[in-house]
């Protein structure tokens, strides 16, 4: 039975998208059956891929809805060997029509439920929010979440808030919520303040930061540009070098036996 994990953090540009699908590309890479969920209106994982997300037939809001079961709009990438359940601006305009619905908070866990035995892994992106979209990928990380925290010192802010919404969501719809993890990202080792930030986020989370620390990479940030993950846009950059042990170490810590990577053509 897969895994799924949401990666979840209300502040914008911590680096959700890009550790989502990065991490993506690299379990593919090491032959592991992959599904990438975009949940934000933004639709960037999509755009990260190289999908347009106008011409797009459906996705995630129309999987949402109950209008079509997500096996309808998955798309397979063969040179990363992953595949996404793509988002689109219709996506905006779930929040409002779910909030009527019975279980709202479930849908799209209940959704997925058909996708589990076909992936080793769902990636959950979530949108820079505490609305229901996001709510619905919490609700929906069955193995827990992953937070990405920017190393800079207005990333701390908004993490109590963060929590409570854990807690609550613990308290009324999840008990069994875990944080698998808190990633550390755009980390600059010239600054004091980066250094800080770590330590503070250490302290805030003393049992659940991954030892893997994403720095900041001008070639990280190059890459959505070319629709590519850093693996195949710069392979031997430090950004790319960090996301390949980042997910060698969540496997590590998952049991999963980690093969021989596959070659990319």
């Amino acid at each position: 039975m897969g895994r799924i994990y949401t990666f979840v953090n209300q502040k914008g540009g911590v680096g959700k998208t890009t550790s989502a699908i990065n991490l993506a590309a690299y379990l593919g890479r090491f032959g592991l059956r992959v599904l990438i969920i975009d949940l934000d209106p933004q639709a960037n994982a999509t755009s990260c891929l190289n999908i347009d997300r106008h011409i797009i037939q459906g996705g995630t809001y129309q999987v949402l809805i109950g209008a079509s079961p997500p096996e309808a709009f998955v798309l397979y990438n063969p040179r990363l060997k992953l595949s996404i359940l793509p988002a689109n601006a219709e996506l905006a305009g779930a929040e409002i029509e779910l909030v009527s619905e019975i279980a709202r908070e479930s849908k799209l866990r209940s959704a997925i439920r058909s996708l589990i035995e076909k992936y080793d892994y769902i990636l959950i992106d979530c949108p820079p929010s505490l609305g229901l979209l996001t709510l619905n990928g919490i609700v929906a990380a069955k193995d827990g979440l992953i937070i990405p925290v920017q190393c800079e010192y207005l990333a701390l802010e908004g993490l109590g808030r963060l929590m409570d919404t854990i807690r609550r969501v613990r308290s009324a719809l999840f008990p069994e919520l875990t944080i698998r993890g808190v990633l550390l990202t755009m980390f600059d080792s010239r600054t004091n303040l980066s250094n800080e930030v770590v330590a503070e986020v250490k302290r805030f989370f003393p049992n659940n930061v991954f030892q893997t620390i994403i720095p900041r990479s001008v070639r990280l940030a190059e890459a959505p540009s070319f629709g590519k993950p850093i693996v195949l846009y710069a392979p031997q950059s430090s950004g790319a070098l960090a996301y390949e042990a980042f997910t060698q170490e969540l496997l590590q810590g998952d049991g999963v036996f980690i093969p021989t990577p596959i070659q990319q053509s």
